[in-house]
């Protein structure tokens, strides 16, 4: 069980991991309360998507579901199905790079804007790219072989979606000791596997990582990075007051999704307090989410040629009309005029 300081600390782990490991699991919503159970959150904000979890949360919960589960392959199938759509900014970053080596750079880079308890680092031997993964957070025997599981199934489906191909030249380094179904590894998992080294490694031919990407897209490349790196920097503020603790919940989320009483409740305080705190900072709720909308739709319009309707949609306006009004009043002008007079004439 995990104690209620952990549950208080820094909440940055999307909840849509854990209601992905629900359907993997099978599980109906009368059987989620087992998944969650002494994790300190409910079934309500489980199944909110801009419900963010601590590290021991999210822990609390891959344990609960190894108990859930009877298949001795859940942490190789659990990821399989997280593909890169799950991944947010990281998982369009990687899969629109323009190959496998700036790829791993960027798992590398950005990993803690997803899962901030966990680093991976690169390091290049004579015929691999190794990437050493740690954990920075004390795990038993049965979570590290869970996670290690599931690192080693994204990876190396992203790898074989970059190359085009399996990487049957990969070789992986477990540090668990054998489990009696490693068999079955085989199935899910390709190259060679060695079991009880030092550390875990995932290791990548050379000659692999500088194959272009045919899925690569360089517009949404560069939005992607952007947003990644807007992310990692407000993650790694160390200012603390509650402006900044607002930002990093926002960028934490999809855009524009993030409720007051939400915030309210991830920082164990009432909504009217909250709004004490930020107008003491100068600032209320609702401006700082103007700001941080205001700025990536005005990044999106100068540094993209999407639509005035898909960066809407993807600001998560469901109507491009709210969004319309909403930039007249940041900018004062529609987003087309802004778009024409940032651009300036051709």
């Amino acid at each position: 069980m995990i104690n209620e300081a952990s549950i208080a600390g820094a909440a940055r782990i999307p909840s849509n991991y854990s209601r992905l490991i629900a359907r993997v699991l099978g599980l109906h919503s009368r059987e989620l309360p087992a998944l969650i159970a002494q994790a300190g959150i409910s079934v309500e904000q489980l199944i909110q998507d801009d419900t963010m979890l601590t590290s021991a949360q999210q822990i609390q919960i891959l344990q609960n579901a190894l108990r859930l589960s009877d298949d001795v392959m859940f942490g190789l199938r659990l990821g399989q199905c997280l593909t890169p759509a799950t991944h947010g900014a990281l998982g369009f970053l990687t899969s629109s790079s323009p190959n496998l080596l700036i790829a791993l750079r960027a798992f590398e880079m950005y990993l803690p804007t997803r899962v901030d308890f966990s680093r991976l680092e690169l390091r290049r031997s004579n015929k691999y790219w190794e990437c050493c993964c740690y954990f920075d957070v004390e795990l038993n025997a049965d979570i590290h072989r869970l996670i290690s599981e599931v690192y080693a199934s994204i990876l190396f489906q992203c790898a074989e979606y970059i190359v085009g191909k399996r990487l049957d030249g990969a070789h992986i380094c477990f540090s668990y000791s054998e489990p009696s179904y490693s068999h079955r590894y085989a199935e899910l998992l390709p190259g060679s596997i060695e079991f009880s080294a030092p550390e875990l490694v995932l290791k990548v031919p050379v000659d692999l990582c500088d194959i272009p990407n045919a899925s690569a897209n360089h517009e949404s490349y560069a939005l992607a990075l952007q947003q990644c790196q807007s992310m990692l920097e407000k993650l790694q503020h160390q200012e603390n007051n509650y402006t900044f603790r607002i930002q990093k919940m926002m960028l934490s989320h999809p855009p524009g999704v993030l409720g007051e009483d939400e915030a309210a409740a991830m920082l164990f305080i009432s909504k009217r307090t909250l709004a004490r705190k930020l107008e003491g900072e100068g600032g209320s709720f609702r401006k700082i989410r103007d700001e941080i909308l205001s700025e990536q739709a005005a990044s999106y319009l100068v540094s993209s040629h999407m639509s005035v309707d898909a960066i809407a949609a993807l600001l998560n306006y469901h109507d491009s009309s709210n969004f319309r009004r909403a930039f007249k009043r940041w900018f004062q002008c529609t987003p087309d005029q802004y778009r024409k007079q940032s651009l300036g004439p051709h």
